[in-house]
């Protein structure tokens, strides 16, 4: 037994004695079940499974303090409202907003970052990481890190165009069918169970194959097979809002259908659809990704992180973890988006209080 392993140990108990002598109970909850944990899975996988443990805890008290940092600055530099509502944010959520902060910062300035072209060959296939190139070239002589600081621009800018023109779809007409209901409501909502009826995936192949994989096409594709869904959110909640007293007066008034959408419903309908943006996003994003993967999404020589993990994943067999980068970034920002949602839900939902 070396140093390290005693030291592990040491500090988790002094740490666990320290919780409990002061009151902290949940933190010696979590401090002494890391020991108990530490004690098994160093029987088993001896220091190097130690180290792992240590690796993944510095990782994660890394993002939680980057998360608190980031929370403190929204807050001090928000108004009044805004900063309070921030304050209650849990970390998840404050991590969730650093890491769409950052995927925005490398999508906006992605020529400044990058230091090569997203289409320059400057290397050999898969060249192993130097000084030019800090994740080695892919397999046309490419730099990787380049490709993916231009992924985030290309595969998070095209999920968010369709996401957009998916939710304006969408919204639109399910607050025209909660407001006119009747015919036209039974209309779109068959039309909304039609399209929701196919798989996602299959269906945005067959249309593919039919129309080409040009970038306006992908994204008038994908946001048809995403808007009913929205459809759907919007038609409930704005069907609760259309039986209230203050409609019918403004209906009283001679207020038109326009008028009631733009000015009654949609700012009494807000938090949950920003909710469902978040969630679409999250949908358009992973099926973007992997219709790229399969050969019919983002076409190169553009750089998609979802064409970038099939073009290198000869890698994973050789040991390199190199295709496993851009399918990482893919994961990560659907769970930071996620973190986002969860709290815009839990606040929307009226649980705050």
């Amino acid at each position: 037994m070396n140093y390290f392993v005693i030291g592990y140990y040491a500090l988790l108990i002094g740490a666990s004695c320290l919780a409990a002598f002061y009151g902290r109970r949940s933190i010696f909850m979590l401090l002494f079940s890391l020991t108990l944990v530490s004690f098994v899975v160093g029987i088993v996988g001896g220091e190097s499974a130690l180290w792992t443990i240590t690796l993944c805890a510095g990782a994660l008290a890394l993002s939680a303090g980057t998360a608190y940092a980031f929370r403190e600055f929204l807050v001090n530099i928000s108004g009044r409202e805004t900063a309070k509502a921030l304050k209650t944010a849990p970390l998840t959520a404050a991590f969730g907003m650093f890491v769409i902060f950052t995927y925005a910062v490398m999508g906006i300035f992605a020529p400044v970052i990058a230091p090569h072209g997203e289409a320059e060959v400057i290397s050999s296939a898969f060249a192993p990481p130097d000084d030019t190139m800090l994740l080695g070239a892919d397999q046309l002589g490419r730099d990787m890190f380049s490709r993916i600081i231009y992924g985030a621009r290309n595969t998070v800018g095209l999920a968010l165009c369709a996401t957009l023109l998916a939710f304006f779809m969408g919204a639109f007409a399910g607050l025209l069918a909660a407001t006119k209901g009747g015919n036209l409501d039974q209309v779109m909502g068959r039309i909304a169970d039609v399209i929701m009826s196919i798989p996602s995936l299959i269906f945005a192949l067959l249309l593919l194959s039919i129309f080409g994989t040009n970038l306006i096409v992908l994204v008038i594709i994908v946001a048809i097979i995403y808007s009913p869904r929205v459809f759907r959110l919007t038609r409930a909640v704005a069907g609760n809002i259309v039986v209230m007293d203050y409609i019918e007066a403004a209906r009283l008034r001679g207020e038109g259908d326009l008028y009631l959408i733009r000015k009654e419903i949609l700012p009494n309908s807000t938090a949950p659809l920003i909710a469902e943006f978040g969630l679409e996003f999250c949908f358009v994003f992973l099926l973007i990704a992997g219709l790229s993967f399969l050969g019919l999404g983002i076409q190169p020589p553009t750089a998609d992180w979802g064409s970038m993990v099939r073009e290198n994943a000869t890698l994973i067999s050789f040991g390199e973890i190199t295709p496993l980068i851009p399918a990482g970034a893919i994961a990560l920002l659907t769970v930071a988006v996620n973190f986002v949602v969860d709290w815009m839900l839990w606040r929307s939902a009226g649980l705050k209080e």
